[in-house]
């Protein structure tokens, strides 16, 4: 993993993140498809500050994750697990997406048959992303 920036279209929202997993899956999901226009592409991050956040909404999009954009331009920057603190950026918001590789797809059980990835891609189902990133109760 390794350090990179990134920013919104208009420049109002910048960020940096100490280690990005340049590795990344993409979302099928419901939620992802009607926010990004399509399967949202973000990658694991970790480390993540921002600059201009006076111009960051943050939108909570359910109970666990909420979504953050630029409130000028629009442009969608990330995806947060609130429990984790774990933010997904999004792929083309970074200065050198040139570095990123499509590697699996996640909620493979809602993607619509309209589009389809080449390759030999990982997949996992809403089930198995749940139990992945879903925190255990340790009671």
């Amino acid at each position: 993993m390794a350090s990179a920036t990134g920013k919104c279209l208009c420049g109002a929202v910048r960020f940096s993140v100490e280690a990005v997993k340049t590795r990344h899956e993409v979302c099928h999901c419901g939620m992802c498809r009607r926010w990004s226009g399509g399967p949202l592409f973000a990658a694991a991050t970790e480390g993540v500050t921002f600059q201009g956040e006076e111009n960051l909404t943050i939108y909570d999009s359910s109970a666990w994750a909420e979504r953050g954009f630029c409130k000028i331009c629009g442009s969608n920057l990330f995806y947060r697990l609130k429990p984790a603190d774990l933010y997904f950026m999004c792929v083309g918001a970074f200065d050198d997406p040139s570095q990123f590789s499509l590697v699996g797809e996640i909620y493979i059980d809602h993607k619509p048959d309209g589009y389809a990835f080449a390759g030999d891609l990982a997949q996992l189902t809403e089930a198995e992303v749940l139990a992945k990133y879903t925190p255990s109760d340790s009671s």
